[in-house]
């Protein structure tokens, strides 16, 4: 293994700059599917994937993180049979359960797609179930890989799923449409989904057939297949019910807004269209960037274990402010240079579409605008939970996410019903469940792993430097493009011109301000470019 693949920042690099790809290509995605499938097949794509990620977080989220854990664990301190029995064991965990779960989705279909008020979806849950399966087995493969600091890998079957998406989702959803409308659109589009996650599981299953073993340490003592299994459930059952909740929020908006909405009056087929606006392609949107956010929490988790192994605290302090500042430093320019592009980025991807009207777009866009401040508060999220993870207080981000969840259905429950308020309620309930998640999980973090929490590092520097770039990134907007007026602009180029722009002027400014500010240290940057920077 490299100094490079060991490091957290250089598995951050990977895993980062893969996922913003893939997130991008997501969105990329959703675009023509948006095109081909109309707002309502859309709206029923959306509806399907909370119930999917439900099942998907009870069966993959928290064991591959366990392995992750004890992996690092055991391959810390030389005990690489115990390491790869760890491995074994949670794939046959991941394959029954995987088996189970697509069983259980299929046949549960009808009465989902009932439940959440669009019976003719059924078909699109069918098509989907199969994916529960092949991400289960390839989510084992992850996290022996991660585990061992080998982030590759994952990255690489990231791109893999993206772009099958794009090379098979999208003519299986044209097919779809052109035979039975828009349900049939999002069941092919799904459908090709799972063709494409099963492609991913082979790539890591063959990956890990050329992985070099690694020999045991002499005094290594043999853990058995029992103790491990137990090992791997107790870590694993706290940090799957906290990733259970959020597509169980997810899941309840998917059947809750929609009747809200109905609720004040909005007509059926409209509230659905507003759903689909926000869940498509605002949250589509939201999700790049927070990437990274995923990225830092998955090599936060090996990075803290390897530390509690060694029992380095000065180590495992380390890691957490790294991990934290980071996150700052991704979240705040994320959250305000999305926040004031909102609208030009919506015209830019879905202007050109005939399915949209210009208010549904400024609905979008105006979704978009405060639905993006949830991205430093989620980056942080992400962190806080990995560093806790890591450092075996697993339950404390669990319950926090549960009392951040009770908060926004409660919101949602009270806002969403309000005629003058409608969908524009979903986003300040999001912002106030990633708050109340957010602010314990930071005392936590730093209490159990000797971090003195800096304002200055992890808030005013890199706050500090994201104002910098919004002034200038809302200056060149304004003044250069004439704001708004831009939204007016016919054709994909001219849309595109600003939008580009912005960003880049955004960019070398965050870049430069965030240097000057300190909010970047020399260890963040590339090796090639240490040597010309000063602290």
């Amino acid at each position: 293994m490299t100094d490079r693949q060991r490091s957290l920042i250089g598995g951050i690099s990977v895993l980062g700059v893969a996922g913003l790809i893939c997130k991008m290509v997501g969105v990329l995605y959703r675009i023509p599917l948006a095109n081909m499938i109309g707002g309502q097949g859309l709206g029923l794509y959306q509806q399907v994937m909370p119930a999917y990620n439900l099942l998907l977080a009870v069966t993959s989220a928290g064991i591959p993180v366990a392995i992750s854990r004890m992996v690092s664990h055991y391959v810390t301190l030389g005990e690489h049979g115990n390491a790869r029995r760890v491995f074994r064991t949670a794939l046959k965990l991941l394959s029954v359960l995987g088996v189970v779960t697509t069983i259980l989705l299929f046949l549960l279909s009808r009465v989902i797609s009932r439940q959440v008020g669009t019976p003719e979806g059924y078909l699109s849950y069918m098509c989907i179930a199969p994916s529960l399966f092949f991400v289960c087995v390839m989510s084992a493969y992850r996290g022996y890989m991660q585990g061992m600091r080998r982030m590759m890998p994952t990255a690489v079957s990231q791109l893999i799923e993206q772009v099958g998406k794009v090379a098979v989702a999208l003519p299986f959803a044209s097919i779809g449409f052109a035979r039975g409308g828009w349900t049939m659109g999002s069941a092919g589009a799904l459908l090709g989904t799972s063709l494409a996650e099963c492609v991913a599981m082979f790539y890591m299953i063959i990956r890990c057939r050329f992985l070099k073993p690694q020999l045991p340490s002499p005094e290594e003592k043999t853990v058995s297949t029992r103790t491990l299994a137990k090992q791997i459930v107790f870590i694993s059952i706290p940090i799957t019910l906290g990733a259970c909740i959020v597509p169980l929020a997810s899941t309840i908006d998917s059947a809750m807004l929609k009747n809200l909405m109905m609720s004040a009056g909005i007509p059926a087929d409209d509230a659905t269209v507003r759903y689909g606006i926000y869940s498509g392609m605002v949250i589509t949107m939201i999700n790049v960037p927070t990437a990274l956010a995923m990225a830092m929490s998955t090599n936060l988790v090996p990075s803290i274990a390897a530390g509690k192994a060694r029992n380095d605290r000065a180590f495992i302090a380390r890691e957490a402010g790294t991990g934290l500042r980071i996150a700052s430093v991704v979240g705040f320019p994320c959250s305000i240079g999305m926040s004031l592009l909102s609208r030009p980025i919506i015209f830019l991807c879905y202007g050109d579409s005939p399915k949209y009207t210009f208010d549904q777009l400024m609905l979008g866009g105006n979704l978009l605008e405060f639905s993006a401040l949830t991205i430093i508060l989620f980056t942080m999220v992400q962190a806080t939970s990995g560093i806790l993870q890591g450092a075996g207080k697993q339950k404390i981000p669990m319950i926090t996410l549960v009392a951040g969840v009770v908060c926004k259905i409660a919101l949602n429950t009270i806002l969403v019903r309000q005629p003058w308020i409608n969908i524009h309620g979903a986003p300040i309930a999001s912002l106030t469940c990633y708050t109340v998640s957010m602010l314990p999980n930071l005392y936590y973090s730093c209490k159990y792993t000797g971090y003195r929490f800096s304002v200055g590092d992890v808030i005013l520097r890199p706050l500090g430097a994201a104002a910098l770039m919004g002034v200038a990134v809302w200056s060149v907007y304004t003044f250069v493009f004439g704001g708004e007026r831009c939204l007016h602009a016919s054709g994909f180029a001219a849309r595109l011109l600003p939008v580009v722009v912005c960003m880049s002027v955004g960019a070398v400014v965050y870049l430069v301000s965030a240097i000057l500010l300190k909010a970047v240290k020399k260890e963040d940057l590339p090796a090639r470019f240490r040597c010309k920077f000063k602290t």
